[in-house]
């Protein structure tokens, strides 16, 4: 049997629930920065700051997609529990963030949120894979990069056009101006109802019907990843440990930012589990969440390994840019470094704006681009040349003098965006045993979560020692690891591009 072929109203009901998520993450992305600085915040503490939301969805979505892969919750189903678990507590936290008054609570507050978005959006990932037949997955992945982009434009304007409609854009230091309250209501109530409509009109297929469709038995994969874990990792985690530990001491001696010892306990923190998850395997018990979920990260298929290492770059830049477009723009095309000044507040407001536009280039190139482009040159070509259109973008920053011409710098923002959010997930769905798909979708987050780590962690300690006061320079780090990111995906190859008959290079 196969699966039903879905039109493309059908295409929509599965993914619209990520147009509210985008909501969220983009008055997160656009906004954070404004309200801890707001609030405070120097723009040297920034970064530690932001760590909460990467460092949650290290955390949380390996287990959500662990989770989902064994849920089925009768007609709530298994994947769609999760989405409403989440959308609910995303929205509580965006009701609740204007509120803040003092830093801790909005870290507290973000740290919350960025947990809440990716208990939702883990298993919209592996959802798309778990609907559509294989010749679908890259219009589906297509679609809901659309929703993406055009949740992300509405989440990005809100300020902008609140302060048009003569709501307050400036506040005392140590409140959020009224245009970052409301838009943060109102991007609550949208999240919810968007994740709603998606609970309310799909319906997902049964166990019974996926084992009918091809899909594999989890428990025999499980007990060879177990196996296969104990084998080959018998020494490894001490390796792990040691390093964490080394780079303790060198963050100690050599005097790095505080941020970094948070790598060393995650490198130390690994080792720690997955020595104890080999244990667990050597003892023949290879089917719990953690030795399953350390065994399938260290086994990953050939194709996800080198997929992630584009990524690993690809979400590098990204974060460089959401943590300092906002200081940058005011700073460079406004002519101000004061958060409680009109000019910064205005550049704020233009940060929303241009935010919006890359992500509406990436909702038009998504639905139009790439899935053109792909048909054409293949899904590896097409992702490295989206990739360079965005460092060029980056690398334009320094060239452009006028805040209104930097309306062209998103458009290759843009298309890179649209292609990092549809690309390689089109090129796992279509390679990865489909009864796993939510545990290898959550572990694939880890190489969209580390590099984000090291950019709030290292980033701090370089910008300070070679560039202090000057945050446009990251724009350059940020145009250098996209470059390196289309250079790795040279080593990607596509089954049934170019010849290539299996996933391995």
């Amino acid at each position: 049997m196969e699966k039903p072929r879905q039109d493309w109203a059908g295409l929509a009901s599965i993914s619209f629930g990520f147009f509210g998520i985008q909501i969220g993450f983009a008055l997160q992305n656009a906004n954070m920065s404004r309200v801890f600085q707001s609030l405070g915040s120097s723009l040297d503490d920034l970064p530690a700051l932001w760590v909460a939301a990467p460092l949650t969805g290290l955390l949380v979505q390996p287990v959500i997609g662990y989770m989902s892969d064994r849920t089925w919750l009768g007609r709530f189903g298994r994947r769609r529990p999760y989405f409403l678990a989440g959308a609910v507590l995303a929205a509580l936290s965006l009701l609740l963030m204007p509120l803040s008054h003092v830093l801790l609570m909005a870290a507290l507050l973000l740290w919350m949120l960025d947990a809440s978005l990716n208990v939702s959006m883990e298993p919209f990932r592996a959802f798309v894979g778990d609907m559509l037949r294989k010749d679908q997955h890259t219009a589906g992945y297509a679609v809901q990069t659309a929703f993406i982009g055009v949740g992300a434009v509405v989440g990005s304007l809100f300020p902008y056009l609140l302060d048009h409609l003569g709501v307050a854009n400036t506040a005392p230091q140590g409140t959020i101006p009224d245009t970052v309250r409301y838009s943060f209501w109102a991007g609550g109530i949208a999240l919810l109802g968007a994740v709603l409509c998606t609970v309310f009109t799909t319906r997902e297929y049964s166990p019974e019907e996926l084992r009918a469709f091809g899909e594999e038995s989890e428990t025999h994969t499980d007990t060879d990843t177990g196996a296969a874990l104990a084998e080959r990792n018998g020494g490894s985690s001490f390796w792990w440990i040691a390093a964490g530990t080394l780079l303790a001491l060198v963050t100690e001696r050599l005097g790095f930012k505080k941020e970094v010892y948070l790598l060393a306990g995650l490198l130390a923190g690994y080792g720690l589990l997955s020595y104890i998850a080999i244990r667990l395997a050597r003892a023949g018990r290879s089917q719990g969440m953690l030795a399953s979920i350390v065994g399938d990260f260290s086994g990953m298929p050939p194709i996800m390994k080198r997929l992630a290492l584009v990524q690993f770059f690809s979400w590098s830049a990204l974060f460089i840019m959401w943590i300092n477009t906002t200081p940058i723009v005011a700073q460079n095309f406004f002519g101000s470094s004061d958060p409680a000044s009109a000019a910064y507040q205005e550049g704020g407001n233009w940060v929303g704006v241009l935010f919006s536009v890359y992500n509406g280039v990436a909702a038009l190139a998504a639905l139009f681009l790439l899935p053109a482009l792909s048909r054409r040159i293949g899904k590896a070509r097409t992702h490295m040349i989206c990739l360079l259109a965005g460092a060029a973008g980056y690398a334009s920053f320094f060239v452009l003098k006028n805040p209104d011409h930097l309306i062209f710098s998103e458009v290759g923002v843009g298309i890179a965006w649209a292609s990092i959010l549809a690309m390689p997930y089109a090129i796992l769905a279509s390679s990865l045993p489909q009864a796993k798909l939510g545990i290898y979708m959550g572990l694939f987050n880890v190489f969209v979560v580390i590099p984000q780590l090291l950019v709030a962690t290292v980033m701090g300690s370089i910008m300070k020692a070679f560039f202090p006061g000057q945050p446009i320079w990251t724009m350059a780090f940020a145009a250098g690891t996209l470059v390196l990111a289309a250079l790795a995906m040279t080593r990607v190859k596509v089954p049934g591009e170019d010849g290539s008959a299996s996933a391995q290079a």
